[in-house]
C-alpha cells in the first residue's frame, strides 16, 4: 500500500478507535490582549491542544468539519483572531505579530502549555511568527493551503491589494473569494464560506493584507518541530517551491490534495481529519 493511503488508512483507524475519548460540549471564551477581547471555543481538556488558527477575512467557523471530530482525541481550540467573528475589532494594524501576541493571549487564558498550531491561507504567516515569538510553546505547525514564503514583490502585492480599498470592496473582494472556492462541489458551502468572509470589516481585512508585506515575516529562518503542510494541488504549488520549504523545515510531510478548493479541510474533511490525527500520533504530539 503507498504510504498515503497507509497514512489516510491509520488515521481512519484511530478516528474510530478513539471515539468518546473526549466527548465534552464545547465552551465559549474570550482572552483579553491589549484592551481587545478575543473570542475562542474550547473542546476538551488537557494542557496541549490542537489550536486552529483561520486565514484571510475568516473566522473559527472555516474549523467546523474539524474541531468536534479532532476533540474526540485531543483538546481542540478553534480562535477568532482579532477583527474576526465574535472578536472584538479594535483600531489597530492588523499585523502577524498582533496575531501572535492574542494567540499567546488564549494560549494562556486556556491554560495551556503547549499547541501544535494550525494555520490556513494567511493564518500560515501567523503560526509562523507564533513560533518565532515563542517557540518553547509550539510542539508541531500545520500548514493548510498556506505560503511560506512572499506571494510577489512590492508592486505585485499592491496590485492585488488596491482594489480592496476601493469603495467597491464587497464587490472586489467578493470576485476573488468566487476564484478560491471556484471549486467547492456544494453550492451552500461556497455561498456560507463568501458570507462569512465578507462579514469582516474592510479596514480590518485591508490591513491585514498590508501586514503580509513585511518582509521580516518571510526569512527563512529554520522551523525545527515537525511540520505537515497540506495543499491544495495547483500550479501555484510547484516542485521547486516544495524544495524550498524542504531547505528550512526538517521535519516535513508535503500533502497534496486534488480536486479541491482552497478551503480543501472543507471539501475532504475525513481524508484531511485523518491525516491530521496521524501526523499527531507519529511525531508523538497528542500527549500532555
Amino acid at each position: 500500500m503507498p504510504a498515503r493511503g497507509f497514512a489516510f488508512s491509520l488515521g481512519i483507524l484511530l478516528l474510530g478507535g478513539m471515539a468518546g475519548f473526549a466527548e465534552m460540549e464545547p465552551s465559549s471564551h474570550f482572552a483579553s490582549t491589549e484592551g481587545a477581547r478575543v473570542h475562542y471555543t474550547n473542546y476538551g481538556a488537557g494542557e496541549t491542544a490542537l489550536l486552529f488558527v483561520h486565514g484571510w477575512s475568516s473566522d473559527e467557523t472555516v474549523w467546523k468539519k474539524q474541531a468536534a471530530d479532532l476533540a474526540k482525541s485531543i483538546r481542540v481550540i478553534t480562535v477568532d483572531l482579532p477583527g474576526h467573528g465574535q472578536s472584538e475589532q479594535p483600531e489597530v494594524a492588523y499585523t502577524m505579530d498582533y496575531y501572535a501576541r492574542a494567540l499567546d493571549a488564549v494560549l494562556k487564558d486556556a491554560g495551556l502549555k503547549s499547541v501544535t498550531l494550525v494555520g490556513h491561507s494567511n493564518g500560515t504567516p501567523v503560526v509562523r511568527q507564533f513560533y518565532r515569538r515563542y517557540p518553547q510553546e509550539v510542539r508541531g505547525l500545520i500548514i493548510v493551503d498556506g505560503a511560506l514564503r512572499s506571494f510577489g514583490d512590492a508592486a505585485q502585492m499592491e496590485k492585488f491589494i488596491a482594489p480592496l480599498r476601493a469603495s467597491n470592496y464587497a464587490e472586489n473582494a467578493g470576485k476573488f473569494i468566487d476564484q478560491i472556492t471556484a471549486p467547492m462541489t456544494d453550492p451552500a458551502e461556497r455561498a456560507a464560506v463568501k458570507t462569512m468572509m465578507l462579514r469582516t470589516p474592510q479596514r480590518v481585512a485591508v490591513s491585514e493584507m498590508e501586514g503580509i508585506l513585511d518582509p521580516a515575516l518571510w526569512k527563512t529562518d529554520k522551523i525545527e518541530v515537525p511540520v505537515l503542510m497540506v495543499l491544495a494541488k495547483s500550479p501555484f504549488w510547484t516542485p521547486e517551491y516544495e524544495a524550498f520549504v524542504r531547505g528550512f523545515v526538517p521535519h516535513l510531510q508535503y500533502e497534496t490534495f486534488e480536486g479541491v478548493s482552497h478551503f480543501l479541510m472543507l471539501d475532504k474533511p475525513r481524508e484531511f481529519n485523518a491525516l491530521v490525527l496521524t501526523f499527531l500520533q507519529k511525531n508523538n504530539l497528542m500527549k500532555n
